[in-house]
């Protein structure tokens, strides 16, 4: 087992949590948007990662998209959050707040 291994693992956990999390903020984003985001944040994604999870979201009704004509090249498609992902997000954030402050208890509160 390796750090780098476990590292990757915890952030590959929370990466649809991101995800969701930016759209929501946002209203509707561009892919390379979400991954300037990310990298901002120092949760350094590809777009290898990005768009096959950004189809599983929107297959499963979680997000819609749009396209927009672009002046310099081909048109892009922007995403937004369906009700359902709206819903979806609310879950997931609660349960992660739960998770957090579970786990910094634990590893701060008993020292």
């Amino acid at each position: 087992m390796t750090i780098d291994n476990t590292e990757s693992q915890m952030r590959k956990g929370l990466l649809e949590l991101c995800i969701l999390g930016i759209i929501f903020s946002q209203k509707e984003v561009y892919p390379s948007d979400i991954l300037t985001q990310l990298k901002e944040a120092k949760l350094v994604v590809l777009e290898g990662t990005l768009y096959p999870l950004l189809t599983r979201l929107k297959n499963a009704g979680l997000l819609n998209y749009r396209w927009e004509e672009s002046p310099s090249g081909p048109p892009r498609k922007y995403y937004s959050l369906t009700r359902d992902g709206i819903k979806f997000y609310a879950h997931l954030r609660a349960t992660w707040d739960e998770l957090s402050n579970a786990v910094n208890y634990l590893t701060t509160s008993l020292l």
